[in-house]
């Protein structure tokens, strides 16, 4: 990451931070919402985040009490009927807290506007949501993205906005070559050529050019392509992503690496998932699908080396609603090139897993820029199944990675520029072997 030299006008600041939710009413962001209202009530403790652990409750993070949600949706919803649905489906979220916290939500709501859907593919198009906005072109679009972020920022006095991107898989984009430099992109989106951008794309470059932090926990990459990393370093914007890793992915970045730490060669990974709820009904549909089979898929090469047999299934099963199942099955030789197999079944609730991850980024987020950094933060890649910048999938050194940006900060000591230490490195102050 960037270490920036410009410090910004505090005096008429809140102490509090924004945090915008791309996809505001949906499952993630609705229990990410309630969650957060309900542990700044004393409601529920912090189990799943990373953040309020011993290894790193240290650190001077913002208070989960100290964020204000706003966001966009194409969908016209209230945070009390969306949660008191996943209640109905789930029993996830508790309905006696729910009342408690039903005024907090109310005033959530207020804050919620029109989304962007353009370009977001034919499954987004079946869900016939009707609160989008229309704009006559792309640059209009990060216009009034722009102008709603902001708003949102002065309307609350809010140190920052911290935009986050838990909207629905987009099909696959394909990325123009001016998207490699930030004054060419900035020209093509002029241009009728960008007509065909998606909307995840306008929010990665609103967000950078009002330089608010950026979260992207889908897989549409084009979110931060890198002329919009680019541009947010040039406004001192910290930058993550992309596609949360909380499941069967996260699985897979843990136990791989032990095949190669025996020296176990792995022949066959065949991963088979179900789902169901509208992220379930959107990755049906083929061309959204592409999408996630390529960031789930690509990780297990990558972690041990070599090609092999991979597969990743995704099945929409609606009656399982924000519940999830995956089945992986992995075939592999040992001495005497004998072939022996495991399999493991990994069941949870998507929004429940997903929640505290989101949480603990915007807190690294707001932590990152209020140390003066900008550009990608390597040291969250643990959380991602297609970290941007980073390399390495290994679970356990994504992890040391983060405890030494921890270290780091403690010793108040700059972060190197946009780069993961490697194996051999300095870790916690000490050689790796």
């Amino acid at each position: 990451m960037k270490n920036s030299r410009k410090s910004k006008s505090e005096a008429t600041k809140s102490g509090r931070i924004g945090v915008w939710l791309l996809g505001a009413y949906g499952g993630l962001a609705t229990t990410l919402v309630a969650g957060a209202r309900m542990i700044a009530r004393g409601l529920s403790g912090t189990t799943g985040l990373l953040t309020a652990t011993d290894a790193l409750r240290t650190l001077d993070f913002p208070a989960v009490s100290d964020m204000v949600f706003g966001g966009h949706d194409i969908r016209r919803a209230s945070y009390l009927e969306s949660a008191t649905e996943i209640y109905a489906q789930n029993r996830t979220l508790d309905l006696q807290k729910l009342e408690v916290i039903r005024e907090d939500l109310a005033a959530i709501d207020a804050d919620i506007r029109p989304g962007c859907s353009l370009n977001c593919g034919p499954a987004v198009r079946g869900l016939k949501a009707k609160n989008g906005f229309r704009a006559a072109s792309p640059a209009a679009a990060i216009e009034r993205i722009a102008a709603d972020l902001k708003d949102f920022q002065a309307r609350h006095r809010l140190e920052t906005v911290v935009v986050v991107n838990v909207a629905s898989t987009e099909p696959p984009s394909v990325e123009p070559k001016e998207a490699s430099d930030s004054d060419a992109f900035r020209r093509y989106l002029k241009t009728s050529a960008a007509k065909r951008l998606r909307a995840s794309t306008l929010y990665g470059v609103a967000a950078a050019e009002c330089g608010f932090p950026f979260i992207n926990f889908t897989p549409n990459a084009s979110s931060l392509w890198p002329a919009v990393q680019a541009m947010a370093v040039e406004h001192g914007a910290p930058v993550a992503g992309n596609d949360g890793k909380t499941g069967e992915t996260l699985v897979k970045s843990a136990l791989a690496p032990m095949f190669k730490y025996r020296n176990l060669q792995v022949l066959t990974w065949q991963g088979y998932n179900i789902l169901g709820d509208r992220d379930g009904l959107v990755l049906s549909n083929p061309k959204h699908k592409s999408a996630k089979v390529k960031s789930k898929d690509g990780v297990l090469s990558r972690i041990l080396g070599y090609p092999l047999h991979t597969h990743v299934g995704i099945d929409y099963v609606p009656s399982l609603g924000d519940q999830k199942t995956a089945w992986d099955f992995i075939h592999f030789q040992g001495f005497l090139d004998y072939k022996m197999s495991l399999q493991f079944t990994w069941q949870g609730c998507d929004a429940i897993l997903a929640a505290p991850v989101v949480l603990d980024l915007i807190r690294f987020a707001e932590l990152a820029r209020r140390r003066g950094e900008s550009g990608l933060m390597t040291q969250v890649s643990c959380f991602f199944k297609s970290p941007v910048g980073v390399d390495e999938h290994d679970l356990h050194f994504q992890f040391h990675h983060l405890l030494d940006y921890a270290r780091r900060v403690q010793a108040k000591k700059a972060w190197p520029t946009g780069r993961i230490a490697r194996p051999g490195e300095i870790l916690f102050g000490a050689h790796r072997p």
